[in-house]
């Protein structure tokens, strides 16, 4: 890329950081009233959207086009058009919107940006924990100010995996890696946020992350994140991935083909 576009690139990443912050600070006031909250149901009882969801999510498409009115926005809650725009900037609102309108704290702001078909910004904000996980490619991840790296385990049964599963797909990948993943002595957590799950794996937290269809709103920030990390991920942007979604595995480069061979999904070999 140009100088040019490393500023251009450098001036979106600390937007991205800041408005995270006022997107998760905005989420947070609707959580903490959120007895409140009109919930509705689109594909089925497990996928909800919240009032909160359309207005965090409003509030992200006001501040990005306030600063940089050519760049595209594509959100979970009201789509966007990406054609021919230079800079596409994905967003969730509120990842783990079950978990925000039921009182769990794992839900988080999920936002990254992509440029030339390339994810370069990832950022993910936990305001109840007041985490921010930010990443810039060729720049390293980062939890608020320290730097993160991705776990070193070499087997299976050395950490937690991340594991989720939506009904948009069958089960068969996960029983598989679940069942496989036992038998060699390892465990697996599932916390209702795709995204945030993805920031700990990033973070050294987790070993590693695997969901069998992922959006990209929620995908993309974490694949920024663990690639900064030094870890290892798949090619999620390819056959039309920003809008029909991939399945995400995020490791270390030891465990990543462990990870895969157990869930055996042809479409990471796409």
């Amino acid at each position: 890329m140009s100088s040019a576009s490393q500023s251009e690139i450098d001036a979106r990443y600390r937007y991205a950081c800041d408005i995270a912050r006022a997107a998760g600070s905005r989420a947070l006031s609707w959580y903490q009233q959120r007895q409140t909250l009109v919930v509705e149901h689109k594909r089925d009882l497990q996928d909800m959207v919240s009032e909160a969801d359309r207005n965090v999510e409003a509030l992200l498409k006001t501040l990005i086009a306030e600063r940089f009115p050519d760049d595209a926005v594509y959100g979970e809650e009201s789509g966007g058009e990406v054609q021919g725009a230079p800079f596409v900037w994905v967003i969730d609102p509120i990842d783990g919107t079950a978990c925000f309108v039921n009182g769990l704290p794992n839900w988080c702001v999920s936002l990254a940006v992509v440029c030339e078909d390339e994810p370069v910004i990832g950022v993910i904000c936990d305001p109840n924990h007041q985490e921010l996980f930010h990443a810039r490619k060729n720049h390293g991840a980062w939890l608020n100010e320290s730097r993160l790296q991705v776990h070193a385990a070499e087997r299976l049964n050395e950490g937690l995996l991340g594991i989720s599963n939506s009904s948009r797909t069958g089960g068969e990948s996960v029983s598989r890696l679940i069942t496989g993943l036992i038998e060699q002595g390892g465990m697996f957590i599932r916390v209702g946020s795709g995204a945030l799950t993805s920031a700990w794996a990033a973070a050294g937290r987790l070993i590693g992350y695997y969901e069998a269809h992922m959006h990209p709103w929620d995908s993309l920030p974490g694949i920024v994140l663990m690639r900064e990390a030094g870890g290892v991920t798949n090619d999620y942007l390819r056959n039309d991935g920003l809008k029909k979604g991939n399945p995400v595995l995020l490791a270390n480069a030891a465990l990543y083909p462990q990870i895969k061979a157990l869930a055996g999904n042809p479409a990471l070999d796409e």
